[in-house]
């Protein structure tokens, strides 16, 4: 169970409405706010590179659909996004025609999705408790083929479930310092291959300057 502010115990049903009505809130706004992503396109770079023709891509909270949805299906992935809200959803779907969005929550997917050749989740973990974060991670190593990869970031920050309010909308968000991300995803069977971190400062006065982390991934053989 997660906890509101006043300690009260909140459902994971109502967690999750919560924060995708929040998204829906934000809409496009949230590519006005951070319309820089270099740290986002490299690490797709540094995936696709690696990745055949027709490479199954799975976008983890794939928001909008830009970059990372398009990036993929652009470079001829069969790409399948996810996301909790249905406003961020009907974005993509018009930005990427290419691709299919479902409306689903990362900590659920199993293999009825198929298998992946690689997995990308660019701060949409941050969105969970780090209870949840274990299971989304667990959850996404289990769909990618052995050997196959995953692009991860979070923004640099010791909190676990913090109230937040994210350009006007109320969020609860968490982080990692560095080398306790490396650790977790290590644990649950990856290995990293790259780790890189970029200082990011949005352009709005409603998110604050932050640190991000990207780690490339691979998952091991068992």
């Amino acid at each position: 169970m997660m906890t509101t502010e006043s300690g009260s115990a909140q459902s994971r049903d109502e967690y999750r409405a919560m924060q995708a009505e929040a998204f829906n809130r934000i809409g496009s706004r949230y590519d006005d706010a951070f319309p820089h992503k270099e740290g986002q396109v490299a690490a797709g770079e540094w995936l696709i590179k690696q990745l055949q023709p027709g490479a199954r891509v799975l976008d983890v909270g794939c928001g909008t659909g830009e970059p990372t949805a398009k990036q993929f299906a652009e470079a001829g992935c069969e790409l399948t996004g996810i996301d909790i809200s249905p406003v961020m959803l009907d974005l993509a779907r018009k930005n990427v025609p290419e691709g299919t969005f479902l409306e689903r929550d990362v900590t659920e997917i199993d293999t009825s999705l198929g298998r992946f050749d690689a997995v990308v989740a660019f701060f949409s973990l941050l969105m969970l408790p780090r209870a949840d974060i274990a299971t989304a991670l667990q959850r996404i190593h289990d769909v990618i083929v052995p050997g196959g990869l995953l692009a991860l970031s979070m923004v640099e920050i010791d909190l676990d479930d913090v109230p937040f309010q994210f350009l006007g909308a109320p969020v609860r968000v968490t982080g990692y310092l560095r080398e306790d991300l490396r650790a977790l995803v290590e644990e649950i069977g990856f290995t990293v291959v790259v780790e890189t971190d970029i200082s990011y400062a949005p352009a709005t006065t409603q998110a604050p300057p932050e640190i991000q982390l990207f780690l490339n991934c691979r998952r091991n053989q068992f």
